[in-house]
């Protein structure tokens, strides 16, 4: 270990360029990270983790990484022992409950029985049972 701080982003997606704009803004020089799983800042102790976001609260659950920048909703979904720190102002997104325009939906008890694809669960779950 060579004692940097670890800070895990967004390897591909949304919150990749912003991150980086982040650090730059706050002084931190970063070299070209292209396809890199990490790369270690010049003027600061801090190595830089390009993960999947799916991964990112485990990481810091587990110590591989000091601290995180991902969306809430993967933290809401992953429920690890993690907590939000702050919230940095951009990567907002919306989930939504989509289905055919022929089917009416009045109400939430109107899927009752229906099956229902999402990549988020468990945020659905919760939703679910406390409407």
């Amino acid at each position: 270990m060579n004692g940097n701080l670890k800070l895990a982003i967004q390897k591909k997606g949304k919150l990749t360029e912003k991150s980086l704009e982040l650090l730059k803004l706050c002084g931190v020089d970063i070299e070209n990270y292209s396809e890199r799983l990490f790369v270690t800042a010049r003027n600061f102790p801090m190595d830089i983790l390009f993960l999947r976001d799916d991964d990112i609260p485990e990481y810091v659950k587990d110590g591989v990484a000091d601290i995180g920048i991902v969306g809430e909703n993967v933290v809401l979904e992953k429920q690890t022992d993690t907590f939000t720190q702050e919230h940095l102002g951009f990567g907002r997104c919306s989930l939504m409950m989509a289905y055919p325009q022929d089917k009416e939906l009045k109400k939430i008890n109107d899927i009752n029985g229906k099956t229902i694809a999402t990549t988020y669960p468990d945020i659905l779950r919760k939703y679910l049972q406390e409407n």
